[in-house]
C-alpha cells in the first residue's frame, strides 16, 4: 500500500487594513485604493488556489499579517487553515512555516505571496511536481527577488535555516544570494520562469494587464506633453526620448523663438512645434491652447520623465480627491550637495504640496483651463498656478522621480543659485512685482543663463 505523499501550499498575505496595506501605494492609490488593491491581488491569487485544490490533494494555509483569524475568514471563507505569519523578518516568517508545515507531516510545502498577478495554478503545480525530484524550487521575480520558493521535507534542518538567515529582503539580489546558500548547502534546486511582482507605483500596469481592465483603460487617454524651449539643442532630443513614441502621447513645443537647432531637432523626433514669444508663461499657456490631451504635462526641456510615466499620471488622477501632481526631483548629478537640495525640494513637494515646474506638473486639461493656466508674469508662474490648484483638491507627489539637469545649479554655483532663489520667493510673497523679481534673478545668474 503506497503512502500518501502530502502537499502544503502556504499563502502570505496582511488583511486589508486601509492606511497599512501597500503603503508605497498610498502616494499614487490612497490608504483605500491601495487596501483595495490588495484585497483584489489576494482574491485573484486565491482563485488559482481553488482551481489548483478541486484538481490535486492538496491543502492550503493562509500565514496573514494584521487584523484576525476571524476577520481573515469573514473575508476569504472557511476553506482554509488560518495561522498569524508571527514576529520577524520575512526569512523568520517563512521559516517557521516550512517548520510547522514539516512537523506537521507535509512532505513537500511551498510558499507564495499576492504580488505576482501572473502566477496560475499551472505554475504553482510545477513547483510541487518539481519537490518530488528536487530539494528546493524557485520562483525568481524581476526585480531580483522570488515569487515562489518550495521545500521538500527532507531538505537538511540547517539548509533551511541558512536560507533564510543574514538575507536583506529589501535588496534586488535576494534571488542570487538564496541560490548561493543552496549551491553551498548542496541542495538540488530548480528555477521556474521569472515573474513580475507589484510592489511600486510603475508596477500597477502589470495588474491592469493582468486583469484585463477595459472600463478605464488608462491608454484610451490622451496625455499632452507641452515642452517650453528657447535655445535647448543641447537637450531637448533628451527630454523627447524619455516621452517615448506611445499613441496616447501628444508633443507640443512651445518655442520661444530660439536661434539655434532646437525646432529643427524637435521636429525631426515628431514633436509638433508652435511659435510663441517669452516668458516661459505664456509659451506653456499657448502650447495648452492648442493641445488635445485629456492631460496635460508641463515638462522643462531638460527634463527626461521616468518610464511608464502616463500610466502612474492617469491613474493618480483616477482619485476624485486629486486634482494635479508632479514627480520627485532628481539632478542628473551625484553631487552630494545636490542631494540634500533633491531632500529638501522633495520633502516641500510631499509635505507642503508645493512642486515646482522642473518637477513635471501635471493636470486635467479641463481644470487647467478652468483655473485660467498659468499667470501671465515672467517668474513664479508654477508657484502662482500651484497655489490655485490647492484651492481645488489635493495636489500629489508621485514616489518617481524624474530626472533634470543640474547645469543651473552648478554654472552659477549651488549655494549661490539656493540663496537666489529663497530671495526670489521672499521678494514674491513681499509683494515685489514678478517683472522686478525676473530682472534681478537673470542679472544674478549671468545674461547666458536660460530659463
Amino acid at each position: 500500500m503506497s503512502v500518501k505523499y502530502k502537499k502544503r501550499l502556504i499563502i502570505f498575505t496582511r488583511y486589508p487594513e486601509s492606511g497599512t496595506t501597500k503603503t508605497r501605494l498610498i502616494p499614487l492609490l490612497g490608504a483605500k485604493g491601495a487596501a483595495d488593491l490588495q484585497r483584489n491581488m489576494t482574491e485573484h491569487t486565491l482563485a488559482q488556489v481553488k482551481r489548483l485544490s478541486t484538481s490535486h490533494e492538496l491543502s492550503a494555509e493562509i500565514r496573514y499579517e494584521g487584523g484576525n483569524e476571524s476577520l481573515m475568514k469573514n473575508w476569504l471563507g472557511s476553506g482554509f487553515d488560518y495561522r498569524p505569519q508571527g514576529i520577524g523578518d520575512l526569512g523568520l516568517r517563512m521559516k517557521r512555516s516550512f517548520e510547522d508545515a514539516f512537523r506537521s507531516g507535509t512532505d513537500a510545502a511551498v510558499i507564495i505571496g499576492t504580488d505576482i498577478p501572473d502566477i496560475t495554478d499551472g505554475i504553482i503545480q510545477k513547483a510541487f511536481d518539481t519537490l518530488q525530484q528536487k530539494n528546493m524550487v524557485l520562483g525568481p521575480a524581476k526585480d531580483g527577488g522570488y515569487y515562489l520558493i518550495g521545500l521538500q521535507k527532507d531538505t537538511l534542518s540547517q539548509a533551511i535555516s541558512n536560507l533564510f538567515m543574514g538575507i536583506n529582503w529589501g535588496a534586488d539580489d535576494v534571488l542570487d544570494n538564496t541560490i548561493k546558500i543552496a549551491k553551498h548547502s548542496r541542495l538540488s534546486f530548480t528555477l521556474l520562469e521569472v515573474l513580475e511582482d507589484i510592489d511600486h507605483p510603475e508596477d500597477l500596469i502589470i495588474w491592469e494587464k493582468s486583469q484585463n481592465i477595459i472600463n478605464h483603460n488608462p491608454r484610451s487617454e490622451c496625455i499632452s506633453v507641452i515642452i517650453p524651449t528657447i535655445n535647448e539643442a543641447d537637450n531637448i532630443a533628451k527630454s523627447l526620448a524619455s516621452i517615448g513614441p506611445e499613441s496616447n502621447r501628444e508633443i507640443i513645443v512651445a518655442d520661444g523663438g530660439s536661434s539655434d537647432d532646437t525646432v529643427l531637432i524637435a521636429k525631426s523626433l515628431g514633436a509638433r512645434v508652435v511659435n510663441s514669444s517669452p516668458p516661459r508663461a505664456r509659451q506653456m499657456n499657448h502650447g495648452a491652447a492648442e493641445a488635445t490631451g485629456d492631460v496635460l504635462l508641463f515638462l522643462h526641456a531638460d527634463t527626461r520623465l521616468p518610464e511608464k510615466f502616463d500610466e502612474l499620471i492617469l491613474q493618480s488622477l483616477k482619485r476624485p480627491d486629486i486634482v494635479a501632481g508632479a514627480f520627485k526631483l532628481r539632478f542628473d548629478s551625484d553631487i552630494p550637495a545636490l542631494r540634500l537640495i533633491e531632500h529638501l525640494a522633495n520633502w516641500r513637494s510631499s509635505c507642503l504640496k508645493t512642486p515646482y515646474g522642473d518637477q513635471a506638473i501635471f493636470i486635467s486639461s479641463k481644470l487647467f483651463h478652468q483655473v485660467g493656466g498659468f499667470p501671465n508674469i515672467p517668474i513664479m508662474e508654477d508657484f502662482e498656478l500651484v497655489r490655485r490648484l490647492k484651492k481645488k483638491g489635493a495636489i500629489v507627489t508621485l514616489p518617481v522621480p524624474v530626472f533634470t539637469s543640474s547645469r543651473r545649479w552648478q554654472n552659477v554655483g549651488i549655494l549661490k543659485t539656493t540663496l537666489i532663489n529663497q530671495l526670489v520667493i521672499a521678494a514674491y510673497f513681499m509683494g515685489i512685482a514678478p517683472e522686478v523679481i525676473a530682472r534681478w534673478y537673470s542679472r544674478s545668474k549671468g545674461v547666458s543663463e536660460k530659463r
